[in-house]
């Protein structure tokens, strides 16, 4: 069987139905303290939604918005490079193997890290982008995240129906945990370091909503290993009636890790 490839998004829809993406990155945005007149880099920044607000903060700074989706950037130059056409740069990249050195004043990113299985890897790409005294102030899955909904996704996919297709699948996220994550910052070299982990259940009008949601963010990938779409939609219905079931119906058991570091100056 041909491996699909994981690199696009349906970037409309994302954009469309991000809504809990967007709540839980506005949190950490104003967090921030800022002069107003930084180079700063957002990582992952998906369609741009928090990236237009991020520059709304820089009205003297400049701001270097990377995702490693063309579809993705794309949807964030129209959202915001006719808002601030002379202070963003939009670059398609990895951020575990970023194309900067000492280049930043700080490091903006949410729900993008867990994409991106080498945390080793990535810290120490984001460390080289910053320059001395710079900063890191991210989120992202940890933890427990989804734990319920991934159980029923594994279970169904045993079953006789999905197991030739699915049913060795591994999902490539990296969930971790705070300790973890500050070990593997503080090896890339950050100092002053923090992280933890907050409960973010998140919950669906109905049927549609949740499923169109988990088709298009959570199992994007995974669901491309059923070779037809009656077999991805009988999927996604189990798991809809499943939640159905819960009490409340339609909630998704969302953890976000925070994370903050320095790069000694």
């Amino acid at each position: 069987m041909t491996v699909p490839s994981f690199r696009e998004w349906d970037s409309s829809a994302y954009d469309r139905i991000s809504a809990p993406q967007f709540t839980w990155g506005k949190k950490v945005l104003d967090h921030l303290s800022l002069r107003g007149d930084e180079v700063l880099l957002d990582g992952g920044c998906g369609t741009g939604k928090l990236t237009g607000e991020l520059l709304t903060l820089l009205p003297r700074g400049r701001l270097v918005a990377v995702d490693l989706s063309e579809n993705m950037l794309r949807k964030a130059r129209e959202n915001v490079e006719f808002r601030f056409p002379a202070r963003i740069t939009f670059v398609v990249a990895d951020l575990a193997h970023l194309p900067f050195v000492q280049a930043f004043d700080g490091i903006f990113s949410t729900a993008a890290f867990h994409w991106i299985p080498d945390h080793d890897r990535l810290f120490r790409s984001l460390y080289r982008t910053l320059r001395p005294g710079g900063w890191l102030v991210a989120q992202c899955g940890g933890g427990p995240n989804l734990c319920r909904l991934l159980a029923r996704v594994d279970a169904l996919s045993q079953t006789a129906t999905y197991a030739a297709y699915v049913g060795s699948y591994q999902h490539r996220w990296t969930f971790s945990h705070p300790a973890t994550t500050a070990y593997s910052l503080e090896a890339a070299g950050f100092r002053n370091v923090q992280s933890s982990l907050e409960p973010a259940p998140t919950r669906f009008e109905g049927e549609r909503e949740f499923s169109e949601f988990v088709c298009k963010v959570i199992l994007r990938e995974f669901l491309e290993y059923l070779p037809h779409k009656s077999l991805r939609r009988q999927f996604l219905s189990e798991l809809a009636r499943q939640a159905g079931d819960d009490d409340p119906p339609y909630q998704l058991d969302y953890w976000r890790l925070n994370l903050e570091g320095r790069r000694p100056a």
